[in-house]
Formats: structure tokens, sequence, C-alpha cells
């Protein structure tokens, strides 16, 4: 008996062929249109974005602050900043940009100072907004560090391998980082796109597993499900898996025992990343002083 189809969040409704629900980095495809100002949030997006894009960020705010300083500044006119090279307009820009470096970052050299009015109270304010940028951009740092994250590594392949006396849908995992991961829990169920009084909806049932929980993650984790009559999968062939444009989701969950926190991830295979009649090879061994050994880039290997 087939397990009740069930709506995971994702909605039943099928209007047009999708890529993937779940796209390869965990993330949902899903584009978010109709939000205004409000609904932004600097610091989730500051947290979430790549390193690469964060520390650019970071560089590009701190030139513009840099350059809208050196601007004013320079529009005070020369007499106000004492030590300046005045010798060209370029010269003279060049030394307040430097200047407004010094007092953001509130070093103060001393090659260059204030001395009129206006530029004092506009080093004033410069100095203050520098101690509250340093600040944030500190704690932003420091939470993109020390927030607890996953880094599973997943096969390439979803495998359809020989399970005793008959097939079985099966795919590995392993934990990429070092730290140690316990209470292993994973949930994978597969969507299929079937006509339902007369219209096309999406229909999600929830995969049995010959393991749902492991205890602990130090080798790989291949993880099965038997293709047995209560399967969906039972009787289908890899060109009805393409008809029904099925996509298998899985949900992995851990404790992380460095930061004594859950971790997540998410991840997906569609019915053209299954490979048929294969089996995983071999990740882990065991060395001539009987440690074993795990090979973690053979975790999608196939035999």
């Amino acid at each position: 008996m087939k397990s009740p189809s069930f709506d995971p969040g994702l909605t039943q409704q099928f209007t047009a062929p999708l890529t993937r629900i779940i796209n390869k980095d965990g993330s949902f495809n899903v584009h978010r249109r109709g939000e205004t100002w409000k609904d932004f949030h600097p610091y989730l997006h500051l947290i979430n974005m790549s390193w690469t894009r964060f520390l650019l960020t970071l560089f590009a705010a701190y030139m513009a602050v840099n350059l809208l300083f050196a601007w004013a500044y320079y529009a005070l006119g020369p007499g106000e900043l004492l030590g300046v090279d005045t010798s060209t307009e370029g010269w003279r820009f060049l030394d307040g940009f430097f200047f407004s470096t010094h007092t953001l970052s509130t070093v103060g050299y001393g090659s260059i100072s204030p001395h009129g009015l206006g530029a004092n109270i506009l080093a004033s304010l410069e100095s203050m907004i520098g101690v509250m940028a340093f600040a944030v951009a500190t704690g932003l740092l420091y939470g993109r560090v020390s927030r607890p994250s996953a880094r599973f590594g997943f096969s390439r392949n979803l495998v359809v391998a020989p399970y005793g006396d008959g097939q079985s849908l099966q795919f590995r995992v392993v934990n990429r980082r070092q730290n140690s991961l316990t209470e292993l829990e994973v949930q994978v169920m597969v969507t299929t796109v079937q006509r339902e009084d007369g219209q096309l909806k999406r229909r999600y049932e929830v995969l049995n597993l010959e393991r749902q929980k492991v205890t602990f993650l130090a080798l790989t984790w291949t993880v099965v499900h038997p293709i047995d009559p209560a399967s969906p999968f039972w009787g289908k062939s890899a060109e009805d898996l393409k008809n029904l444009q099925a996509e298998v989701m899985i949900l992995i969950k851990g404790y992380d025992d460095t930061f004594s926190q859950t971790v997540a991830a998410r991840h997906s295979y569609r019915h053209d990343e299954m490979v048929w009649g294969r089996r995983f090879a071999p990740a882990f061994s065991v060395d001539p002083t009987g440690d074993l050994v795990l090979e973690v880039q053979k975790v999608g290997e196939l035999a």
C-alpha cells in the first residue's frame, strides 16, 4: 500500500516543468517577488552571502565612505587641513582621502590634522561613524565565523543497486569537515508529477529507509531505500521516472559537538542523476597499524 500523498511545504500545484525543486547548493528553487525595503534585513543578507561577496562588500563600503569624506574635506578648501600637499588639486584630494582613512580607523598618525571649525566637526563625525562601523563589521565577522554550519558531502549520483534478492535506491554522505557529528537523522522523499482528477499535480511520498538514524558519522553513510512493492519506485524504469519528473529530496540533521547545536543540510537528485545497476566503491580502508583511513573524495565513486 502506498503511503498517502502530502505537501511538505512545496505545493502540489503544477504549472510548468521545473529544473529542480532543491538546487545543488541546498537552496530552494524559489524566486521571491514583491518584497519591499521593510522586508530586507541587512544582517541576514551579510551573514548568508558568500565569503567573497562579503569581503568585497566590506571593501566597497570602506572605499565609498572614505571617498565621500575625502570629497567633503576637499570641498572645505585648502586651509582646513594642515599638512596636505596643495601643489595640485589631485594631491590635495588624495591627502584628504588618506586623512579620511586615518580618521575613520581612529589611527591618527598626526602628519595631517584638521585646522578649521568645519574640518574638526567633519573629523569628529567621521571618527564616530568609524567606531560604530568597525564594531558592526567585527560583529558580522564573528557571527559568520562562529555560527554552526554543516558541510555534508553527497555522492554525485543516486544509484539503483542490487539489494538482497531485489534492488534498492542508494546515496552516500560524508562529513567533509573534521568536527564530530552525532545523532544523525535523515528524511528522504520523492516528488513526481501525476495526473489526478484531470489535472497535473505534484505528489510527495516519504521513502522507507533501511536505516533512518546513525549515532556517529565518522566514516561514510550509505542511505538505502529498499525498492519493494510498497516503494513508489517499484516496477519503474528510467523512462518512467523521466516522464514523472521524479526528484528525490533529502533532509539530513545532526548534532555538532563543537558548537553544541543541531545542523542540517538539504540535497536532491533528479531522475537524470540516477545510475542503474552500479554500486558505490569502498571509501575507507584499514592501514597497516590497524587505523581506519577515510578517503573523503571517494564518497561518490562507483564500482
